[in-house]
């Protein structure tokens, strides 16, 4: 079985990948990949509390998600939203267990409301006014091919748009060590039932048991150091504007098959 949509609008921030337009030449191999320290932006669409609480994880996926909407020309808040993330906010975890290990064990209720996996969907609610439904996955690095799955399949169930937005921030040490996520990376694609004027492609995914495709040098680096980054390959073939079929790593034993024609 196939799952199937168009592609209307996409967000990317990661290290040495600033936004997407930007980003299209060094996937398509025109301009050299230089890796640098990704810079998350002030989530100014957050009410300055809010804004002061935010962790990166929050400012990464308002970045994203809102790239791509606005890319669309639509309403953020009029979109159904697929949040996934390999381990949510890796600061907020760190500083709870500093916590928890100390004398003074009491957590802070902005940390605690914080250290929930849907963190990210609370802000981005408030930041956007959307009151549309959400769902929010965990896959480990499974993540990102799981949150492609579920938005696809609101958009074919539901014939509805819907806005996936995958993110993953790293986690201080000692946490670092045994999950080394070396950056923060976000991707965050715009998803249609039906062909628009300003559709950028049909992607159509299905389960394979393929290999799941590389690319070359630092980019592999990162495609295989970040679970948001499997989404590379992909969005390489996008970039490309040209149809191509590339694989990306899903579960241990299963891939995901992703075929893009460009509209």
């Amino acid at each position: 079985m196939k799952l199937a949509a168009y592609i209307e609008g996409i967000g990317l921030l990661g290290p040495g990948l600033h936004n997407w337009p930007d980003s299209q030449s060094i996937l398509n191999g025109q301009t050299p990949y230089n890796p640098q320290k990704t810079l998350l932006p002030a989530p100014a669409l957050l009410p300055a509390a809010e804004r002061r609480r935010s962790g990166a994880l929050v400012k990464l996926t308002l970045a994203v998600g809102l790239e791509a909407i606005q890319a669309a020309g639509l309403d953020a808040a009029d979109l159904p939203a697929v949040f996934s993330s390999s381990g949510g906010d890796g600061e907020n975890c760190h500083a709870i267990c500093e916590m928890l290990a100390s004398s003074d064990r009491q957590i802070s209720p902005t940390r605690f409301h914080n250290s929930v996996h849907n963190t990210a969907a609370g802000y981005w609610g408030i930041a956007t006014g959307a009151m549309t439904s959400s769902s929010v996955l965990c896959a480990f690095d499974a993540s990102f091919g799981a949150g492609l799955l579920e938005a696809l399949a609101l958009v074919v169930v539901d014939h509805t748009r819907t806005v996936l937005l995958a993110c993953d921030t790293p986690y201080p040490e000692p946490l670092f060590t045994a999950r080394p996520i070396p950056d923060a990376f976000g991707i965050a694609l715009v998803l249609s039932p039906v062909k628009t004027p300003g559709a950028l492609a049909e992607i159509s995914v299905a389960l394979s048991d393929d290999a799941a495709d590389r690319l070359d040098g630092e980019l592999e680096k990162l495609r295989a150091a970040i679970p948001a980054a499997r989404s590379l390959p992909m969005l390489s073939t996008i970039a490309m504007r040209k149809d191509g079929r590339v694989v990306l790593d899903y579960l241990d034993h299963k891939t995901l098959a992703v075929a893009i024609s460009p509209c």
